[in-house]
């Protein structure tokens, strides 16, 4: 699963990365685990990197492998907050976890939040808490459903692609937002996954998938100044969710240079993003302009038929 524009460089990244966030020695998730939901912000909903992880669980774990369902949702923070400038009140996962909790009932819940919680304005101890509150609600609130909860920390921000765009900001712009942030945003992430990897009480794993990301463009760059992950700034680009799958394998004891097979990936894509988008209209959110998923019913058939051919290819 090394990506492709960094070869040789993951392993060294990975190594350092599980040694600082639990990373176990058995395999996980464990085998009673059957059911784990994703959830996160529009880099979870991209979903490549919980494709990728699908994909390498299937060819570990041939016809045993747990359900795994994507429900990103692009917008969405955990800390309530939304900049004046975004053009509809961002999402919360708190509208809606508890019935994606009822409805879907995970064993093993996998939360990815931060990019979007700081809102693209300098560090303030205010928006600090309204993450750490979000934090903390999520996870009782994902215990009490009777799940596990692992933790991602929040990707980190470029602000390289950025730089001569116009869309930086200084601390004292006043006015920020996803058009116009301010240029040190990604120091705000950095405090918030410092406190995520402190391991907030009730919380099972915390995975440290900015690092990786880190060191990958930082080693990058000493040939191409310009080297980045993320085009705009926020969203990883497909070498970066591989950079992201690679620290969780890491982390639950999997071998991230195992690549899956080219047609097992690209049925596990097909079966994410099928499954992800019936999820969430069955689940429902506050998010507009999102496209309506099928019914359940019918994305479980067609999903089952995708499964059958994915069991095929791993035997």
């Amino acid at each position: 699963m090394l990506p492709r524009v960094l070869p040789g460089l993951l392993c060294a990244y990975l190594c350092l990365v599980s040694s600082g966030s639990g990373a176990k020695a058995e395999q996980y998730p464990p085998p009673e685990c059957r059911r784990i939901l994703f959830l996160g912000d529009s880099i979870t909903f991209a979903g490549h990197y919980v494709a990728l992880i699908d994909a390498r669980l299937q060819a570990a774990r041939p016809g045993q492998a747990p359900l795994i369902v994507n429900a990103g949702l692009p917008s969405e923070t955990c800390s309530g907050l939304s900049e004046p400038g975004h053009p509809f009140p961002r999402p919360t996962v708190h509208e809606r976890l508890e019935r994606a909790l009822e409805k879907f009932k995970p064993d093993l819940v996998v939360a990815c939040y931060g990019m979007n919680d700081g809102i693209y304005h300098p560090f303030s101890e205010e928006r600090f808490a309204a993450y750490r509150d979000g934090i903390e609600r999520l996870t009782k609130q994902v215990r009490a459903a009777g799940a596990r909860l692992v933790l991602l920390t929040p990707p980190p921000f470029d602000p390289v692609p950025l730089k001569d765009k116009g869309q930086l900001k200084p601390a004292d712009a006043g006015k920020f937002a996803w058009s116009g942030i301010y240029a040190d945003y990604d120091d705000v992430l950095g405090r918030y996954a410092a406190w995520l990897l402190e391991k907030p009480d009730g919380v099972e794993m915390v995975i440290d998938v900015r690092s990786p990301v880190l060191q990958a463009v930082a080693e990058r760059r000493k040939q191409e100044p310009n080297f980045t992950l993320a085009p705009d700034g926020v969203h990883l680009n497909r070498a970066g969710h591989e950079l992201l799958a690679g620290a969780i394998l890491m982390a639950w004891g999997h071998d991230p240079q195992q690549q899956p097979d080219a047609k097992l990936l690209e049925l596990a894509e097909r079966r994410a993003a099928l499954l992800r988008d019936a999820w969430l209209s069955h689940i429902g959110h506050q998010r507009p302009g999102m496209k309506a998923g099928l019914p359940l019913e019918q994305a479980e058939r067609q999903a089952a038929e995708l499964a059958e051919s994915i069991r095929e290819l791993v035997r």
